[in-house]
């Protein structure tokens, strides 16, 4: 199995990367191969609204950071997506990439029961984190980009959110936010007991 991970904060040690890390140390544990992308040290563009992807192309027609990165995540088996919340919403990096993410649409995806040319199966964790200790405050963020995971063909989706941090690795610091990661990783990566 292989294991993507894109870390949309542009703190490497930020807490969104931090939890997302510790679902990537599962998955090596668990002998899986693995791959993280960090997308600030990265140069792309966003979508370019061509849709030279829907008009004779099986891919986005940009050629630069993005492409690997989107070549991985249609390889993967399972893919990590990881921002924290800026202005109520993910980071510009994330966004930037993620409409990228318009490319794995099929040509008739408004109308296409199964709309993408991604292969079926996948699964996604989520990890979001705010400053904000207030958990009502972005909980709409979430259930926005999941409408696209699963448009996307993700089969299974998990969200591991923290609250209330803001110092950058603060959330490993909270064995909570730790366990909730460890728990979504085990239930991906483990076949019974998990020796942490």
């Amino acid at each position: 199995m292989s294991v993507v991970a894109l870390i949309g904060s542009p703190r490497r040690d930020g807490n969104s990367a931090g939890l997302a890390g510790v679902v990537v140390e599962a998955a090596k544990k668990a002998g899986k191969t693995t791959r993280t992308f960090y997308l600030n040290d990265l140069t792309y563009r966003g979508c370019q609204a061509c849709y030279a992807c829907k008009q004779g192309l099986d891919h986005c027609v940009l050629s630069d950071s993005a492409t690997e990165i989107l070549e991985a995540v249609a390889a993967a088996e399972v893919v990590i997506f990881s921002s924290p919340v800026y202005f109520g919403d993910v980071t510009g990096q994330f966004k930037l990439f993620f409409d990228r993410a318009f490319s794995y649409f099929t040509p008739d995806y408004r109308t296409a029961a199964n709309p993408s040319r991604l292969s079926p199966g996948k699964k996604l964790v989520f990890v979001q984190s705010q400053g904000q200790p207030d958990p009502t405050f972005f909980d709409d963020l979430y259930p926005r980009y999941d409408r696209f995971f699963k448009r996307l063909g993700f089969s299974e989706t998990h969200l591991i959110r923290v609250v209330g941090v803001a110092a950058p690795g603060e959330a490993l610091q909270r064995p909570e936010f730790v366990r909730e990661a460890e728990n979504v990783a085990a239930g991906l990566f483990s076949q019974g007991e998990v020796d942490w």
